[in-house]
């Protein structure tokens, strides 16, 4: 599970999604994310780059496995560039985007065509224009 911590309002793809915690596709362990050196790993996280994480089932931002299948530090699950146009991040929302193939779902979303990864495909769309 990652939660969104997106905080910037020039966000291509994370618009309306800030706290959200969802179940996401991670088909390996590959994708972990690796700092030259503390002080690049401090500067993206206080420069707000940082807009998913792996949480554990209390939503807490975690380093173990299985919640982060790749040990990334901080629990860092994607990176952002300045102007938010542009994200990398190992999870695979594109896998999840149709509401039938989540691993959970709230009762009064089942039914629904899309799921939650959904809107950051919406969002992405609405900046295109």
């Amino acid at each position: 599970m990652v939660k969104i911590e997106e905080t910037s309002p020039t966000s291509v793809f994370f618009s309306d999604m800030t706290g959200s915690s969802f179940p996401i596709v991670v088909s390996h362990g590959e994708g972990r994310a690796e700092f030259a050196n503390q002080g690049d790993l401090h500067s993206v996280t206080e420069q707000g780059l940082v807009p998913m994480r792996y949480v554990d089932n209390y939503g807490a931002v975690t380093e173990r496995y299985p919640f982060n299948p790749n040990g990334s530090p901080a629990g860092i699950a994607g990176v952002r560039s300045k102007d938010g146009r542009v994200v990398a991040m190992m999870p695979h929302p594109e896998r999840t985007i149709m509401g039938s193939v989540g691993s959970w779902i709230k009762d009064e979303l089942k039914g629904n065509q899309y799921g939650p990864w959904f809107r950051m495909f919406l969002n992405a769309r609405k900046w295109v224009g």
